[in-house]
């Protein structure tokens, strides 16, 4: 995909961003302080916090990593700059994008002819089963624009295309 032409480049939005890891980050050392200054009389539920707050702030930094990220389009797919495929053109189905559809904040939802690999990027992008969601901490405007323009590759494709 690298010589094919960008059609639309999707990146987080820096204080959205930056407001999902401080949050993240910020629950998981308040866990991990609790557990420590005011540690509760049964010992499991002191563990409980400690992991808790472990996994809080490592999903902190795996969405700091994330978002690091852009989303590619172009007329194959869509690709992140670490050169991972999200969604072959081929492949989708559909694009959800409705006000009620199960879609990350300020994104959309792709529906894949088959299975995939599961795979999450916290804020930018998960795959699960035939679906693809795109979106998290990304500006509204990049990611209506992109899910316009899958829809007008699909449309383009026609009904009788086959993966």
């Amino acid at each position: 995909m690298a010589d094919q032409e960008i059609l639309a480049e999707l990146r987080a939005s820096a204080p959205r961003r930056w407001m999902g890891v401080a949050i993240m980050a910020a629950l998981g050392g308040l866990l991990i302080y609790i557990a420590l200054v005011t540690p509760p009389e049964v010992l499991a539920w002191q563990a409980f916090l400690l992991v808790l707050g472990g996994l809080s702030l490592w999903l902190a930094q795996a969405t700091r990593r994330a978002t690091e990220l852009t989303l590619t389009l172009t007329e194959e797919g869509i690709v992140d700059s670490a050169g991972e495929t999200v969604a072959q053109i081929g492949d989708i189905e559909g694009v959800s994008r409705g006000m009620f559809a199960m879609k990350p904040s300020n994104g959309f939802t792709l529906r894949l002819r088959r299975r995939d690999v599961g795979r999450w990027r916290p804020g930018l992008w998960w795959r699960f089963g035939k679906r693809v969601g795109i979106g998290g901490v990304t500006p509204g405007p990049q990611s209506k624009m992109m899910a316009q323009m899958i829809e007008a590759l699909v449309a383009q494709r026609g009904p009788g295309h086959d993966a």
